[in-house]
């Protein structure tokens, strides 16, 4: 039995606390440097007083902003937390998306519905890769709405590796007109992922924004 995965991935650059603690070094030494040049000045030609007040005042303007970010950078990982928590409740059910993009694999074919905005004479499929290459075409019956199901097979009789795909429809009428075409893609939630500042669902190998969730069902 597989158990599904509910995870939360960070970048690479420094932690708000790296960032803070990195600062308060520079700060110090900054201090140092600014105390051995006041003992060290020119008693004929001593230095202007407000020339190292402006130099400590924007390295302490620079010092708070750092921390500032720092403070935002934990307040968007606990959300983001938070959210995958909240989210994880979503694995196992059957989710609608308003996204072209769909997931195939070997044992569930990628599934998309569309609705027309007015009922068209001509409907073509086209179906593209993660790198935008078109892999198959399909001319569907006409219709206003429907569903429409791929199982990875290719012009030549061979199978598309697992993965997300985009599918794309071109409605038009009896004269060549043509009709916008709104696609959806469902499938069965199987992880939470969480990650600069933004959750998505694995749904057949398929990452989707969970701002795209627009129905959920048992």
């Amino acid at each position: 039995m597989t158990i599904p995965a509910t995870s939360s991935t960070t970048g690479t650059s420094p932690t708000g606390s790296t960032q803070a603690d990195q600062t308060a070094v520079d700060f110090n030494l900054f201090l140092k440097l600014l105390t051995t040049q006041i003992q060290n000045q020119d008693p004929l030609k001593p230095m202007d007083s407000t020339e190292y007040t402006q130099q400590l005042a924007q390295f302490t303007q620079v010092q708070q902003t750092v921390k500032q970010t720092s403070t935002l950078t934990d307040i968007l990982a606990q959300l983001t937390t938070q959210n995958v928590a909240q989210a994880s409740s979503f694995i196992g059910k059957t989710a609608q998306f308003d996204y072209a993009v769909s997931g195939l694999s070997a044992d569930r074919p990628a599934r998309w519905s569309y609705v027309a905005a007015s009922p068209v004479d001509g409907l073509k499929a086209t179906i593209t890769d993660s790198k935008g290459r078109t892999v198959a075409t399909s001319t569907l019956t006409p219709g206003q709405k429907g569903d429409f199901n791929w199982d990875g097979t290719l012009a030549n009789g061979g199978k598309a590796p697992d993965g997300a795909y985009t599918l794309s429809l071109t409605g038009t009428t009896a004269t060549g007109a043509r009709i916008p075409v709104a696609i959806s893609t469902s499938g069965r939630v199987d992880e939470v992922i969480g990650g600069g500042g933004a959750v998505t669902l694995g749904v057949n190998g398929a990452q989707i924004p969970v701002s795209k969730l627009i129905k959920l069902a048992s």
